[in-house]
């Protein structure tokens, strides 16, 4: 059967429903409410119906969704979807509030609809083969994950446009820590229950040169020869997020865990270390060309005992993005497990909004709210039985 497909958000994600194409289906409308998405439209979809909003979208027929909006959109789109019937496949976070988080998974649970949240991390080959060797047992229990994360072209991707306000986007220990949260917590087989965090806004905000950039997307005005940091032009008119962050986490196993973050420096990769009672892992590089080295024996740093290549992802997580989407197109159809989960979608936001609470109230630990028991058990069996009708 052809999938019928809809597209929210016609911005710079939005090309990600294409490789849905590649898996019988169609995309059959945009829904998107700026001046320019028709424009944006027709160069990611061709000569596709552009209508104003997901309401719109819904009335054209459709199977699944793709829904890649901006970010604090997302709870309410979503959830008028799954209530519709149309599986939707949710660009990452979740929501921007755990509240909206919440109810999104509410809402799944009650229409029966699926649901699938595209953290698609879980698909790059680097986190793929470090979640392979730690399930071997080469570094025995885990017991810490530390991850630093050097977000080269963080002024470009955060601090031109919404994501650089509090009130669209919480901050970037949610909007970009999320990805990395989730794979640690992926990582661990377990989940934050308590955090405590660190952050400020160092650079960007005393850089003058603001512009409103709101008719444009990141590719118009992406600029890699942009460094040092200090010299970017055109910066969002508000900025009061941060651009440094650190996180420390204890995850229900007892696993502790840390997460740095800065959107400042002249590379940009991920760095994982995962300790366990038999050896340690760590990548160098998280694309391909980079390796993940393994210790275990008494040594100096050079003395690795077995190296693994990263074999893939050359261009970012483009590789991911088709694994990702093939996953979603499978779960559509035949239902099943899936290696993203909604539930882990949840709880990475919580950690991060939990974190951005304490790195702006003087560092004060956190705890972290759990989900309701029936709804966790509901997308750990992966939304496998429908629940019974909820009446009104």
């Amino acid at each position: 059967m052809t999938l019928r497909i809809g597209v929210v958000g016609a911005g710079a994600r939005a090309g990600l429903a294409n490789r849905a194409l590649a898996h019988d289906a169609v995309i059959v409308g945009v829904a998107d409410p700026h001046p320019h998405a028709q424009r944006r439209a027709r160069r990611h979809f061709g000569d596709v119906p552009v209508v104003p909003d997901h309401r719109a979208l819904i009335e054209l027929g459709l199977d699944a969704a793709f829904v890649v909006s901006p970010d604090d959109t997302h709870a309410t789109i979503t959830s008028d979807l799954l209530r519709s019937g149309v599986a939707t496949y949710l660009e990452k976070p979740i929501a921007t509030r755990i509240s909206d988080a919440d109810s999104v998974l509410n809402t799944a649970y009650k229409s029966g609809t699926k649901l699938y949240v595209g953290h698609n991390m879980r698909h790059m080959h680097v986190v793929r083969q470090l979640h392979q060797l730690i399930d071997a047992g080469l570094v025995g229990d885990v017991k810490a994950i530390w991850c630093r994360h050097f977000v080269g072209h963080g002024g470009d991707y955060y601090f031109r446009d919404w994501h650089a306000e509090r009130k669209r986007a919480t901050g970037l220990l949610l909007q970009k820590g999320a990805h990395d949260i989730d794979v640690m917590h992926w990582l661990a087989g377990s989940v934050t229950r308590e955090v405590t965090a660190m952050g400020d806004l160092m650079v960007y905000g005393a850089n003058p040169d603001r512009r409103d950039n709101s008719s444009e997307l990141l590719g118009e005005w992406f600029d890699p020869s942009g460094y040092p940091a200090t010299t970017l032009t055109g910066l969002n008119p508000v900025i009061d997020v941060e651009d440094l962050s650190m996180m420390l986490m204890r995850l229900d196993s007892g696993v502790l865990a840390s997460y740095q973050q800065c959107h400042f420096t002249p590379d940009y990769w991920r760095n994982y270390t995962v300790i366990g009672t038999h050896g340690r892992l760590e990548n160098f590089g998280d694309s391909e060309g980079g390796v993940i080295k393994l210790w275990r024996r008494r040594g100096a740093f050079l003395s690795a005992d077995e190296e693994f290549p990263i074999r893939g992802d050359a261009a970012g997580h483009s590789d991911a993005d088709d694994l990702t989407v093939a996953e979603f197109v499978r779960f559509v159809r035949e239902g099943g497990p899936t290696d993203t989960n909604p539930l882990g979608a949840r709880d990475a936001v919580a950690a991060g909004v939990a974190a951005t609470v304490s790195l702006r109230t003087g560092s004060t630990p956190q705890r972290v709210p759990r989900v309701e028991p029936h709804i966790a058990d509901y997308f750990r069996t992966h939304q496998g039985v429908k629940a019974a009708p909820v009446h009104t």
